[in-house]
């Protein structure tokens, strides 16, 4: 029988019978492996998936009630504190609690850990405060103005909408929104929190006719809506050359899981923040609704009230970096990765994971369709084609009558550039006609900064920090050195630290920073902008660069890995790629395959309308397998022999 403490705090249970009758366990989200037991208040109803609060040492926590290990007996006496509340949100859904489960067990990572990503942070639980709006009020302007007249025209037969929305939706300042309301025109009212997921007030409309689709991405959009519709577990890889259409194809997935249920959720994964608010924009122009976004660039009342429409169904579109995998989706439909071999879908610190493989595995457990979107799948997705586990749909033209750039690997051996330069003179050639003939060219070097390094001319000592074995790289021309793995900052010093020899320090190798230097001083009349994170620090930084390129406010773009990826400019026809051997050093198993994959990807960027492209790689290797795929536009000849080396070796994915 329990036996109640003296201050009704704890109550002794002495057998199994009387634990699992009374008391629930609850999983915490810390680095715990398993749950702890509570009792469960005689005014409180619990059930498996229930958010609570309840006691941890000298403090509460918020945990999961989890589904009691039956094989685990407790062992008697056993001293239990009861559950402090319930809290007043949804539960979390079993299919998430079996894919925390999962997740934990194949990555080798405690439980709690994994249950921390599916939560987010404490500020995710607690109730937002409400938000303040506008809605049509029971007066009329005694003077009308064509931007107060916009106003209420925004509100006239629509929702209520914050000072923001009405300001950007109308195109006015904040002194109109705020006369009308002093003249009575508009009525302030208070909108709960929960419920109003960013951007997401509206509902996407699946029925709206998308654009015209070509043969081949009728056909592709044909297979993947029947993959939709069969509702039931499947992977399909959606590869597409650069340029293809492939999201206006997915487009149609989305749209037929939509239909296909009034409650249906959909999860779109990107590798960049900055793809994600392209995402945004075109998702908006295609549904009449901008979907609910979840990435790193959102604040916390952003985030809880994403995450709080998500748990509660109101979020019907999410698109997100990897981790928005773990949210709790109660009716998951559909889960589509775009660029899915891209290496930031692994996360290599607290849980290790890669999320398309994950991502793949929560389809299964939800008995629903998953897509892996790519121009360049990585060899993992493409072995699994060839065996017959995924389906396989291709796009192997442009849209539009735009044709796949000419690739030509420049020997650097018989062009070198001139000293103290980088750009071959068949590279700056090529420069200068596509700047004459009104154009846009990009330049890709993977390498942030002004120089990657900076050495002792005297000693050959290499500037690092003394704790760490990671080199300081040259910024800001060759100012200041910066640690691209923590915020570590210093002054270039005037002499070397290790011989004393001033004014010895040199600048070695180059990055953007000094490209753009080299370009600004052969092209003095040309309009040059850097594109790197460390000039892109947030989604509408990232839009805004990417609107000055549309509008050709700039001729010549240099870039990092960010400009790699699903941006369109017509204008674009030339990309000098200026250390194509970059990734090809240091003995990385995938090094060839993300060379490849990287440098066709930055090559998809050129003649993606009318204007034909071109492409130059300036190697030191042309004769290199990857230059000779690329100039050859072999990629499936590609595959294969970097599949039957891996496979000869026993290395991954075959061992």
């Amino acid at each position: 029988m329990p036996v109640v403490s003296a201050d009704k705090q704890h109550v002794f249970l002495s057998r199994a019978d009387d634990i699992a009758a009374l008391a629930v366990s609850v999983l915490i989200p810390l680095p715990l492996d398993g749950c702890y037991d509570y009792l469960v208040p005689d005014d409180m109803a619990l059930a498996p998936g229930d958010l609570v609060r309840v006691p941890l040492g000298p403090r509460t926590v918020v945990g999961v009630v989890w589904e009691r290990d039956e094989e685990a007996e407790p062992q008697a006496p056993v001293k239990l504190k009861a559950v402090v509340e319930r809290l007043d949100l949804p539960s979390l859904p079993e299919v998430t609690r079996r894919f925390v489960e999962w997740v934990s067990n194949y990555n080798m990572t405690p439980l709690g850990m994994v249950l921390r990503m599916a939560l987010g942070p404490p500020e995710m639980l607690r109730p937002g405060k409400p938000r303040k709006a506008y809605q049509l009020g029971g007066s009329q302007p005694e003077r009308m103005t064509p931007a107060r007249e916009r106003v209420l025209g925004v509100l006239k037969g629509g929702p209520p909408r914050s000072a923001t929305d009405l300001m950007e939706a109308a195109g006015v300042s904040r002194a109109v929104v705020v006369g009308l309301v002093q003249m009575g025109a508009l009525d302030q009212i208070l909108l709960p929190s929960l419920g109003l997921a960013v951007g997401n007030s509206e509902k996407p409309d699946a029925d709206k006719q998308g654009p015209d689709l070509s043969g081949d991405q009728r056909r592709a959009s044909e297979s993947l809506r029947a993959s939709v519709d069969a509702n039931i577990f499947s992977t399909t890889v959606l590869e597409g050359v650069t340029g293809s259409g492939k999201t206006e194809v997915y487009f149609e997935a989305i749209a037929a899981s939509l239909r296909s249920d009034e409650r249906a959720q959909v999860v779109v994964l990107m590798p960049e923040i900055a793809l994600t608010e392209q995402f945004l924009n075109r998702f908006q122009a295609r549904f009449d609704a901008v979907p609910t976004g979840w990435h790193s660039g959102l604040g916390t009342r952003e985030r809880r009230e994403a995450w709080q429409s998500i748990i509660s169904g109101e979020a019907r579109v999410v698109v997100g970096a990897r981790s928005a995998l773990f949210l709790p989706y109660p009716n998951l439909k559909l889960i589509e990765v775009d660029e899915e071999h891209d290496s930031a879908y692994k996360q290599e610190d607290r849980v290790i994971y890669h999320a398309r493989d994950m991502a793949v595995v929560r389809a299964l457990l939800g008995n629903s369709p998953t897509i892996l979107v790519s121009a360049t799948p990585s060899l993992e997705t493409m072995v699994n084609v060839w065996e017959g586990r995924y389906a396989h749909v291709t796009l192997p033209v442009r849209h539009g009558g735009a044709v796949v750039p000419e690739i030509q690997a420049i020997d650097m051996r018989s062009n070198p550039p001139a000293r103290g330069s980088w750009l071959s003179p068949v590279l700056s050639e090529a420069l200068e006609n596509t700047l004459s003939a009104g154009e846009q060219s990009l330049l890709f070097l993977n390498r942030r900064g002004y120089a990657p390094a900076a050495i002792c001319r005297a000693c050959g000592h290499r500037m690092q920090r003394e704790d760490c074995s990671a080199p300081l790289v040259v910024h800001a021309y060759g100012q200041r050195l910066k640690c691209h793995y923590c915020s570590y900052s210093v002054s270039m010093p005037e002499a070397c630290p290790k011989c004393g020899a001033e004014e010895s320090i040199i600048a070695y190798g180059p990055g953007v920073e000094r490209l753009a230097e080299e370009v600004a001083k052969l092209f003095p009349e040309a309009r040059i902008a850097v594109m790197s994170s460390d000039t892109i620090m947030s989604p509408a930084e990232g839009r805004r660069f990417i609107e000055r390129i549309a509008a050709h406010k700039i001729d010549i773009i240099i870039g990092t890995q960010l400009v790699t990826k699903g941006h369109h400019f017509p204008m674009l026809t030339l990309v000098g790629i200026i250390d194509a051997d970059l990734g090809l050093s240091g003995g990385d198993l995938r090094a060839a395959e993300r060379t490849y994959q990287q440098l066709w990807q930055v090559a998809g960027r050129a003649g993606r309308a009318e204007r034909p492209g071109r492409v130059y790689l300036q190697s030191y290797m042309p004769e290199h397998p990857v230059m000779q795929a690329l100039a050859a536009g072999d990629g499936p000849g590609f595959y294969r022999n970097e599949a039957a080396s891996r496979q000869v070796q026993g290395m991954p994915p075959y061992g």
